[in-house]
């Protein structure tokens, strides 16, 4: 099974299990204050590093971070039809590999991250089926559990700081009726990262700019009707 199938498998249990447990207390709603979407998404590094060993730049090196696809989700609050807010986040893990003049190094670290994203959008056509939207805003990306890769320049242990970049972000919602929609939708950020390889003198600048595309289904209702029916069970629990 490759990274795509599985991917979207997990989106879609993911929704279809959020889905299962709020559709009994909330009913969708086109215009509702609150939207939770499951999503596959392709996270696409366009990386640029500049690499130096014992502070001296290494002459045509550089580096590329691999292209993952994962499933991820967002929450996305509406202050009204037009103005939201959004959350996406994710977990990936990606490998780095040597290129240019150090391609023979290989695979010179893996890392898991934590990207999450925060912007605020503009939503059109809020009456129609079709409704597009643009944002921007912030996006953080954590690294963890940094690895040595194949360890060809004999490091002791990688470390990458955590990143924050600017995000621009463009999207489609379609209503499919009762409050579901499929969704697509583009972000683009720009982020600088430094690694460091231990116990080598190699360091590295790198510039990731991540192009994040997702796919996958959305489902919009009020918060009122989750909170009102906490509260419901609440009293009835009492009496």
């Amino acid at each position: 099974m490759n990274k795509f199938t599985t991917g979207f498998l997990a989106a879609a249990a993911l929704l279809a299990s959020a889905a299962w447990d709020v559709s009994p207390v909330m009913a969708g709603d086109s215009h509702g204050n609150f939207m939770i979407r499951g999503l596959v998404t392709g996270v696409l590094p366009d990386t640029d590093a500049s690499v130096t060993a014992g502070g001296a730049r290494i002459g045509g090196a550089n580096a590329d971070v691999s292209d993952e696809i994962i499933p991820a989700t967002t929450l996305t609050y509406f202050f009204n039809d037009n103005i939201a807010v959004e959350l996406f986040c994710c977990f990936a893990k990606h490998d780095v590999t040597g290129t240019g003049s150090i391609a023979g190094l290989g695979e010179i670290a893996d890392t898991w991250i934590f990207p999450p994203a925060l912007t605020a959008q503009y939503h059109f056509n809020t009456e129609g089926t079709i409704k597009p939207y643009v944002g921007a805003g912030l996006q953080y990306i954590a690294f963890f559990n940094e690895g040595t890769g194949q360890n060809r320049l004999g490091a002791t242990k990688v470390n990458i700081d955590d990143g924050l970049g600017f995000t621009l972000q463009a999207g489609l919602d379609i209503s499919v009726g009762d409050g579901w929609y499929l969704n697509a939708d583009v972000k683009k950020t720009w982020l600088n990262t430094d690694v460091n390889w231990n116990g080598t003198g190699v360091r590295a600048d790198v510039d990731l700019d991540p192009l994040i595309i997702s796919a996958g289904f959305g489902y919009r209702f009020n918060l009122g009707d989750l909170f009102g029916h906490g509260a419901q069970v609440y009293e009835t629990t009492l009496k």
